[in-house]
């Protein structure tokens, strides 16, 4: 690792663009979402990505979803999309979710994998709220292993080599919940794909306003 950035040290500010800087540059960085820590880097970078995957102990094949920190970095990807899969956006993010969209035109095909018409996307809050770049995102873990709550929770080698990590403290832990609306334009409802910190009770509550 190259360079630990600490929010609570050096302020949010420095961890923005300690971020930016690297997912630019093509780097890695270990940070904190919303509920654990992950692993990111360009979406369209298919070294970095590869890197990713290689570093998780990763199957390259399995998708991912694209986070933001910023409604404006998700323009051009929202404009794509029907007027009920953007209610549902709305409705959902920022937040714990990770909402599965119909990608008619196939935008970040590094993180859709085998299925590139169907994309999971994020937007958080948090200490990083405001970050102008896109990020291919996965928990920084090994695959199999629990995802890590704290900078101390990483495995040693993965902290080792990221090119930039950015502590902000300890988060809740539990996974973003997986939810599917690529029916919702045609017609057609949203299921659940993981449980996880978002309960069914609240998803029915916002998607039913």
């Amino acid at each position: 690792m190259s360079e630990l950035v600490s929010v609570e040290r050096d302020g949010a500010a420095a961890a923005r663009s300690a971020l930016e800087r690297c997912v630019g540059e093509g780097g890695v960085a270990i940070f904190p979402a919303d509920t654990v820590y992950g692993l990111a880097c360009d979406p369209l970078g298919e070294a970095a990505v590869s890197r990713i995957h290689e570093l998780k102990g990763r199957d390259e094949e399995k998708p991912s979803a694209v986070m933001f920190f910023s409604p404006l970095a998700m323009r051009e990807l929202i404009a794509t999309l029907g007027s009920r899969t953007r209610d549902a956006l709305a409705a959902l993010l920022p937040g714990p979710v990770t909402v599965v969209v119909a990608n008619p035109e196939r935008r970040y095909p590094l993180a859709c994998r085998e299925d590139p018409e169907r994309l999971g996307v994020r937007l958080v809050d948090g200490p990083l709220a405001g970050a102008a770049c896109a990020l291919f995102q996965t928990s920084a873990n090994r695959s199999g292993e629990p995802a890590p709550r704290s900078i101390a929770d990483v495995d040693p080698a993965l902290l080792g080599s990221a090119d930039v990590a950015i502590d902000a403290g300890s988060l809740p832990g539990t996974h973003s919940t997986v939810v599917d609306v690529t029916a919702v334009d045609a017609g057609g409802g949203w299921r659940v794909l993981r449980e996880g910190a978002l309960s069914n009770d609240e998803l029915e509550r916002r998607l039913s306003r």
